[in-house]
């Protein structure tokens, strides 16, 4: 089964991965983005006004950063729309992009999905690979564009293949359940692995559930083991279920009953349920109890921002 899809792709059409664009990128010729990168905003402010009016296309879009988080100002949605706009109509996809994500959540201006689609749309064409992934969730839902899957995988995979992790783990569901697409089990474990391998937790556990079944790839219990704590270590409660069990009946590691209360345990407080899990909780020993209460507590604490 898919984790957490099981019936359907999500969809991230609420936020439209706001924070997927990491800043402008830098100007090796321009002072006003030397001075962002060092953090001193607003000299940067000032110095991207000047580039601006010289019709830099990139200080608009810096402008825009500005204003949109706040650096050194109040926070503006306003004033950064207008900035995005500028550097959009001379073609910075950033712009583009940025004022996609504003006209999409209604911020600054007013909220207009086939506007924002525009924008994402021409950003896309000009290879940005979070525009490409946001314009593939508006072709599945059909809000801005007519919905369709087949333009939908396409801009999917042109952002997955630019290594936009989520991207690939959600061309993997496409084609896991044939939308836009023929079904290919292969496709969708190779995607899904790429998302693995990037990081994605939620990727990690579903590329483990494949290759323990051996499903669209060679089974390999080791690495599906691998991956699960990978998963497991970033907080995802399936993962650490799955993992929980393989401690309990020693498949894929030793058999730990300590190490497996743990991890159910953590998935437990999270929201993952297991009675078989229950059981063997049940069993301890009150030493292995209290081992595997401190194990999990010191876990929880591990986790606690400083």
């Amino acid at each position: 089964m898919r984790v957490a899809r099981a019936s359907t792709l999500r969809l991230w059409l609420a936020a439209l991965i706001l924070g997927m664009a990491a800043g402008p990128a830098l100007a090796a010729e321009s002072q006003a983005y030397a001075a962002f990168a060092q953090g001193q905003y607003l000299t940067a402010l000032k110095l991207a006004e000047t580039e601006a009016a010289q019709g830099s296309k990139e200080a608009y879009t810096l402008l825009g950063e500005i204003y949109a988080d706040g650096l050194g100002v109040a926070q503006d949605y306003g004033k950064a729309a207008d900035a995005y706009a500028k550097g959009a109509d001379l073609g910075d996809a950033n712009a583009q992009f940025s004022l996609g994500n504003l006209v999409a959540e209604g911020r600054g201006v007013k909220k207009d999905p086939r506007i924002a689609a525009d924008l994402f749309e021409k950003a896309a064409a000009n290879g940005h690979a979070a525009a490409q992934y946001n314009l593939a969730l508006i072709y599945l839902d059909g809000k801005g564009r007519p919905a369709d899957e087949a333009k939908a995988v396409q801009w999917m995979q042109k952002a997955a293949e630019q290594g936009v992790a989520q991207a690939a783990y959600d061309l993997g569901a496409l084609y896991q359940f044939g939308r836009g697409v023929t079904i290919d089990k292969a496709k969708a474990a190779e995607w899904t692995g790429r998302a693995a391998d990037a990081g994605l937790p939620e990727a990690q556990v579903e590329y483990g559930v494949m290759l323990f079944k051996g499903e669209g790839a060679p089974v390999n219990q080791e690495r599906a083991a691998k991956l699960f704590r990978l998963s497991a270590e970033q907080g995802n409660a399936v993962a650490q279920n799955r993992l929980a069990r393989l401690y309990a009946n020693g498949v894929a590691v030793k058999s730990d009953p300590v190490e497996a209360a743990k991890w159910h345990l953590l998935a437990r407080d999270a929201g993952a349920s297991d009675f078989s899990l229950d059981l063997l909780l049940a069993k301890l020993t009150k030493e292995q109890r209290a081992a595997a209460d401190k194990a999990a507590e010191e876990w929880r604490n591990g986790r606690l921002p400083e």
